[in-house]
Formats: structure tokens, C-alpha cells, sequence
């Protein structure tokens, strides 16, 4: 039987949602691959989507949030990707898909795609499929949306593959609180006060977290985070969230930051690939740096990094 062709981004495009849905099953089937690293280097370097994460702790109204700002886009003719990063397994270390069934989206449409990913064994809530995943998503749709699995306190992997971060904290739950204890309030560009239609614990909240904000280190200086009260079943706040996500994206394209910003989660994605794989030891005998310079793009540098390092583990 003849091996099927190999997939190109423009074949995905062209072929829609069945076309993309093979290769992100490619992608976790045969990672690391010549073929494979190279389609994710050009969705790399055709990067167009602007990706939005979605963070906080389980019951916050993630997908609930997420539903309405599909809703919006699509009224838009907005193409959107959404990645739903789910618990994983312990017997088949697959998604538990329990934020894909949330999302209430037409099947039929064309324009929307939803792919449920395993955290595996992540505790920052992105594994490395996902991660390829939402590089692919972000060089054939508009806009990308990551949902992550939203452990509480572990939430660093948002940050690699992201532009807008908001993080979404729910009235009266002390979340403010340890956030602060985690520093994770170093790591939004928004934060969405959930479930405002509960009225004074919600502007509670919003002081609460405005406080904790003063007391964190900024994330850049150029800009200041804001705090929305959102209420996605009632509606309310959603036009403010849309516009501030809008807004942080312009911000970000305003003097190359959005290129710099990219650039350095690249860099940081492909060091800590090399940890999760060699430890202390891949670091101190590859210079990453260098290696990415000379190869393809990432996901290259990463595949040669990966054969070097193992062939001289074993003596090859």
C-alpha cells in the first residue's frame, strides 16, 4: 500500500477540518519525524492567529467563557482553533475530554474546530503535543483558543505558547489569595472576574485581585493589566473582555513585541524540551542557541538536539 502524502500546510487548509485533524494525529503519532518537524517549522514561520489562553483553577467558567468568545468570533466570520487541554487518563494516558463536551459548537461549521488534548503528565498543563498542536492551529485559523487544564497553582506552560493570557477567577473561592502565594498573577495580560451576576463577592473579588496585581511583579511595563467582571451566561462584560483581548493584541504588534514575545517562548520551549528529556546534562552540553540558529526552525533544532544527545548517551 502506498504511503499517504505527506501533509503541507496548504493541503491542510485546503482539505479542512479532516485534513487537520490527520495531521494533529500525525503529530502525535510520529513526533520528532523529519516530515513532521519540518510542516510544524513552516506553521512556525506562517504563524497568523492570534492565540488566546484561557487559565484558572477547575469550576472557574472556563469553557463557558470560551463557548461565548467562539460565539463572538464566529459572528465575525472569524475562523477559530480551539485547544481544550484536559486531565489525562491513568490507564491510557489520553484526555478525559470533559472540556470538549462543554463546548457547544456546530459540527457542520467549517470555521471551527475543537481538538481535546491530554495534559499527560505536564503539571504546568500543556504537554508537548498540545504545544505543536496550537503552532499548527495558530497558521491556519484566525484566532486560537487554549483552554488549560487548570490545576490551581502550576500554570508556567500557558506562557509558551500564548500571546494574550487571562487567567479566570470566581468570586469568593480566596483564589486571589493563592494566586499571590503562586505568582501565577506574574503571568496574565487580563484577568476575568467570573460569574459577576453574583454582584458584591464578584467586585470583591475584582478589589481583591486588583491588590494582588500591585503586589506581583509586572509582566511588562508597557502594559497594565486590566480587571474585568465577566458574566459569560448572562452576557455581561463579554463586549469589555473582547475589546481589552483586542486591544492587548494591538499592543503587542506595536514596535515588535509580538515577534520578540514569540521568539522568546520559542527559545524557552526548546530549552525546556531539552530538560524534559536529558536533564541538567542536555543543557550544559548543547548550546540551544546556536542550534537554532542553523536549523529549519524549532521543532528541526529539536530533532537534531534529540539525535545527538542520544547517540552519545549510547556510545552511537
Amino acid at each position: 500500500m502506498a504511503k499517504p502524502h505527506p501533509l503541507t500546510l496548504d493541503s491542510i487548509r485546503k482539505g479542512g477540518k479532516r485534513a487537520l485533524a490527520r495531521a494533529l494525529s500525525d503529530i502525535e503519532a510520529r513526533d520528532g519525524s523529519p516530515d513532521v518537524a519540518a510542516l510544524l517549522d513552516d506553521a512556525t514561520r506562517a504563524a497568523a492567529a492570534h492565540v488566546v489562553g484561557l487559565t484558572g483553577p477547575p469550576g472557574v467558567g472556563k469553557s463557558t467563557l470560551t463557548n461565548a468568545l467562539i460565539r463572538h468570533w464566529r459572528a465575525a466570520d472569524l475562523s477559530v482553533g480551539v485547544i481544550a487541554v484536559d486531565p489525562s487518563s491513568k490507564f491510557t494516558r489520553g484526555a478525559l475530554l470533559g472540556d470538549r463536551t462543554r463546548l457547544d459548537t456546530d459540527p457542520g461549521d467549517q470555521k471551527i474546530f475543537v481538538r481535546s488534548m491530554a495534559a499527560r503528565d505536564r503539571l504546568g498543563g500543556l504537554s508537548h503535543e498540545a504545544l505543536a498542536a496550537i503552532v499548527l492551529m495558530r497558521a491556519v485559523f484566525d484566532r486560537v483558543i487554549v483552554e488549560s487544564v487548570g490545576i490551581g497553582q502550576s500554570e508556567a506552560d500557558i506562557a509558551y505558547a500564548a500571546d494574550t493570557i487571562i487567567l479566570c477567577i470566581q468570586p469568593g473561592s480566596g483564589d486571589s489569595l493563592q494566586f499571590m502565594k503562586a505568582g501565577v498573577m506574574e503571568l496574565p495580560d487580563i484577568v476575568a472576574v467570573t460569574k459577576a451576576d453574583m454582584g458584591a463577592p464578584a467586585r470583591r473579588a475584582a478589589a481583591d485581585v486588583e491588590g494582588a496585581l500591585s503586589l506581583a511583579l509586572r509582566k511588562a511595563e508597557s502594559w497594565s493589566v486590566p480587571v474585568l467582571l465577566v458574566s459569560a451566561t448572562e452576557g455581561e462584560g463579554l463586549e469589555a473582555l473582547v475589546k481589552a483581548v483586542q486591544h492587548h493584541y494591538h499592543h503587542l504588534c506595536e514596535g515588535g513585541r509580538l515577534a520578540r514575545q514569540r521568539a522568546s517562548q520559542t527559545r524557552a520551549w526548546l530549552i525546556d524540551r531539552i530538560r524534559c528529556k536529558f536533564g541538567s546534562f542536555g543543557l550544559t552540553v548543547v548550546d540551544a542557541d546556536a542550534v537554532l540558529s542553523r536549523s529549519n526552525g524549532p521543532f528541526s533544532a529539536d530533532s537534531n538536539i534529540t539525535k545527538t544527545l542520544s547517540d552519545r548517551l549510547t556510545g552511537a
